[in-house]
């Protein structure tokens, strides 16, 4: 089974309510048979942008302990492939969440991915692969 790569918007939307793309974010996920696969910066950037919701940062956690939202990467061991990465696309200013995603879709081979970000109808994952951005896109 293809993992599913989760980036920020998406967590930010499930957990808030009132952002426009919460009911096809919620949906979604709850759809999602494959694993979520994530990364501690993605998880940060959530809890930072939630962190005037009570309970966001608390149900995010939750998600990670129980398994739902999986984080396989080590930075230490990521670092080189990254920082490559991060020259390749100097221009579209890629911050480390992208960076990671685009990493752990050539760890896993794949490039399915719950997001909200543009960006990544630009990055490509392994050897030049597009991303399927499994979205709606009225969400992006």
């Amino acid at each position: 089974m293809r993992a599913v790569l989760l980036d920020t918007g998406v967590i930010v939307a499930l957990l808030d309510r009132s952002e426009r793309n919460h009911t096809v974010c919620a949906e979604a996920i709850e759809e999602a048979t494959a694993p979520l696969i994530t990364c501690e910066a993605v998880i940060a950037e959530s809890c930072y942008l939630l962190r005037k919701q009570s309970g966001a940062a608390e149900a995010i956690l939750e998600n990670v302990k129980r398994g739902v939202f999986q984080i396989p990467l080590q930075l230490t061991q990521a670092a080189a492939p990254m920082q490559r990465l991060f020259r390749k696309y100097r221009d579209r200013e890629m911050d480390l969440a992208d960076a990671c995603l685009v990493h752990l879709a050539g760890e896993f081979e794949s490039g399915d991915i719950l997001t909200l970000d543009s960006d990544f109808e630009i990055y490509r994952w392994g050897t030049n692969q597009p991303f399927h951005l499994l979205l709606k896109n009225e969400a992006r």
